[in-house]
């Protein structure tokens, strides 16, 4: 298969055999510029091409055959950096350079940075010529602290971020309307052109396939039937992941190496076949990572954490050996347990190895026939599939709109059970706190009065929330400042915020205990290995802080140990870790125990995704979700241009890595890219990011917003305070 390639209104003909050819035939003709182009995006068909680098190399040594042609310097390209730079010029129109640029220094941070880091041997291979600087910048800070200052972190996996004035605290306002979601439509022209591009590689690829079954039918052997059996793979339902997704793959399940904090190692591939296969080429690039769920920054293999977990794997090893009802429930499991439900605020908690099946094991547990589970139209596919399986009737209404749910409510009410027209056995209202597509957080507020009105149980996933937003990090129910015991089920994962893995399922003590028995996911799967336990355990309680006695002050008498273990519903909520739901052998450092580390992780992630958020908006971009939402999706629309968007990210000097989403995980012409943010990012990474999607979206014509209005980059960065405080 072919890749796809991207012929924009600025000229920027990458991946385009075609537009290469024509370059080298007549090299002195300039590539056309916005001034004189106005055309609308198209994505079209290309040569087969290794990378992008390959395509640009092309077009570079085009033009230094034209120049020697010319009589001018015979330039190897070879011993010349591909830095394909692109700069502003002062009346707001692009201008792509390849030389370095007179009078601009290369480490300019304010310069273009569409700077491909590889050069083309004379075997063809790729060399990175500047990774030492790259290594530099990631492993230190711009700025050296002072000696009282000194971080506990290793800056390329937690940066290292002095700077008070870059912290925010993530709190609902009293008295401020909460804004629904409004997704912004893009002009008309993005959205047929879009259309068209599907529509282009959809007959190209029916008639590759007419073509093929007839000519090479030996490709087509796995979706035909043959010696009396049926074709394992469907012709239909393969169609989109062979002739669509399959020019995009090398975009997507890009594989790691190393820890994935501040910054991430990836491995490089190539494909011969046009990504049937992918292969490593043995060469790796340092990026700086955008794209992890790491949004507290414990994901490292240095600091407190860390330390605490290889503790637990030489007291434990790496297995508890069973399912929890069996023989794999150890002192780590109820511990966690208990830290849990004192975090989130509930009576009790159980705990699952596995995030989707949290939600997949818990819902069939809880509703079945004669049930109605009211579910929202953009809930996660682990919400879908527990509901299905439950056999609960299901209807679901309009993403996060509250008068859209209050409709239904009134109309399954009064109508009852299908047929019988009887009442439902019960209710349940089924959400997520932060959708991790459209970075949207669900109207709570507005809920809790629907709640008290029409009577029915509340489900609230907070895979994304819990631990990235609110005052405590204690999830949205925090964030909007809601008692947390007012909503029945509170369902959450270790995956995003705490650097671990699996799910809880928090609340009362009656409906958790039904839950141990009746959900397979106590039965049939295997416990939480200890190693994971202790990384929730030490990062709970760093963000708690851990109280200097076994039992915290608002206690009346003192305790043992076991019974103030089973006494978890007696606390302030939001408040302190009691001594006696750590490991006795856990010794945090202090930074950590006393909360602090903790706290200053939330208020910089706040900062963080509010900066980024506001800053992309002002440039003239389209994003969507809260302002205060960690995941920050940035709209692309066309398929060609999220190919070229990821390929260009990691192609820069700076390399960053980012993940593109397209359909079906979204709306056929919604197709984005999802920045996740984390506290370990910099104010300093955030202007990066900034400043790469400001170039690249001049380029692939990606700032859809009216220029008034939009603000230059320069000012985004230094007004980047003001932004954040914005109202």
């Amino acid at each position: 298969m072919s890749s796809f390639c991207q012929v924009t209104v600025h000229g920027f003909y990458l991946k385009c055999r075609t537009q290469c050819t024509q370059y080298r035939r007549n090299p002195a003709s300039p590539l056309p510029s916005p001034a004189s182009e106005n055309l609308p995006v198209f994505s079209v068909l290309s040569r087969p091409m290794r990378s992008v680098t390959s395509c640009i190399t092309t077009c570079i040594h085009a033009e230094h055959e034209g120049r020697a042609g010319e009589g001018g310097p015979d330039n190897d390209p070879s011993e010349t950096a591909l830095s394909l730079r692109s700069s502003l010029s002062e009346d707001g129109t692009t201008t792509t350079d390849d030389s370095a640029g007179e009078g601009v220094p290369d480490n300019d941070p304010s310069e273009s940075a569409l700077s491909l880091r590889s050069s083309l041997s004379e075997n063809g291979t790729t060399t990175t010529d500047d990774s030492d600087d790259v290594d530099d910048e990631f492993d230190n800070p711009p700025h050296a602290p002072a000696s009282e200052q000194l971080p506990t972190t290793e800056h390329f996996e937690f940066g290292h971020c002095l700077n008070e004035a870059y912290r925010y605290t993530s709190a609902y306002k009293a008295g401020t309307a909460h804004i629904p979601h409004v997704e912004e439509q893009p002009p008309h022209y993005i959205v047929i052109t879009t259309y068209l591009t599907y529509i282009l590689v959809i007959i190209l690829g029916h008639m590759r396939d007419f073509v093929g079954k007839r000519f090479c039918p030996e490709a087509y052997r796995h979706l035909i039937p043959s010696n009396g059996y049926a074709a394992f793979n469907s012709d239909f339902d393969s169609f989109y992941s062979r002739r669509l997704k399959a020019r995009m793959d090398d975009c997507f399940s890009r594989p790691i190496t190393g820890v994935p904090g501040r910054t991430v190692t990836v491995l490089e591939r190539t494909s011969s076949n046009n990504n049937t296969t992918l292969h490593l080429t043995g060469t790796s690039i340092r990026a700086l990572n955008i794209s992890s769920y790491n949004y507290l920054g414990f994901a490292q293999a240095h600091g407190g954490c860390a330390d605490a977990v290889e503790e637990g794997l030489r007291r434990y090893g790496v297995s508890a050996g069973g399912a929890r009802l069996e023989c794999g429930t150890t002192d780590l499991h109820l511990q966690a347990e208990a830290l849990v439900a004192r975090f989130v605020g509930t009576e009790d908690a159980i705990i699952a190895s596995m995030g989707f099946a949290t939600n997949s094991t818990t819902l069939p547990a809880l509703v079945g026939k004669g049930c109605l589970v009211i579910s929202d139209e953009l809930n996660h596919a682990s919400i879908r599939f527990g509901i299905r399986i439950s056999g609960a009737h299901v209807r679901t209404f309009k993403h996060n709109d509250v008068n859209s749910l209050e409709i239904l409510l009134r109309e399954v009410i009064s109508q009852g059970q299908p047929r019988t027209h009887r009442p439902w056995r019960k209710i349940v209202l089924v959400v997520e706190g932060l959708y991790s597509m459209e970075g949207t957080l669900v109207d709570l507020p507005a809920i809790m009065q629907l709640k008290a009105r029409y009577k029915f149980y509340i489900y609230l996933d907070e895979a994304h929330s819990i631990g990235a937003l609110g005052p405590h990090g204690r999830g949205v129910a925090d964030y909007f400042g809601i008692d947390p015991r007012s909503i029945d089920i509170l369902m959450g994962t270790f995956t995003k915020s705490f650097g671990a893995s699996g799910g809880y399922i928090a609340g009362s003590r009656d409906v958790i205990s039904r839950l141990r028995t009746r959900s397979h996911a106590g039965c049939y799967t295997e416990s939480s290995s200890p190693a994971v336990l202790t990384q929730i355990i030490s990062s709970m309680g760093s963000i708690m802080g851990v109280s200097p006695s076994v039992l915290d002050d608002s206690s009346p008498n003192a305790e043992s140990p076991s019974a103030a273990l089973m006494r978890k519903d007696v606390h302030v909520h939001p408040g302190p870790a009691p001594l006696v739901l750590m490991p006795a052998w856990l010794n945090l450092p202090q930074h950590l125990r006393d909360g602090s580390e903790g706290r200053l992780r939330l208020r910089r992630l706040a900062f963080n995704a509010r900066y980024l958020s506001r800053g992309l908006n002002k440039l003239g971009f389209f994003t969507s979700g809260h302002v205060d939402s960690p995941i920050i999706p940035l709209m692309l629309f066309n398929p060609g241009k999220m190919t070229l968007f990821s390929r260009f990210m990691l192609a820069r000097k700076t390399p960053i890595v980012v993940v593109v989403v397209a359909y079906p995980a979204t709306p056929i012409v919604s197709g984005r890219a999802r920045f996740c943010v984390s506290a370990s990012h910099t104010k300093e990474d955030c202007d990066t990011v900034l400043r790469a999607c400001d170039e690249i979206g001049e380029i692939l014509h990606m700032k859809y917003r009216p220029r008034k209005g939009r603000w230059p980059l320069d000012e985004v960065i230094r007004r980047a305070v003001e932004l954040v405080e914005m109202e």
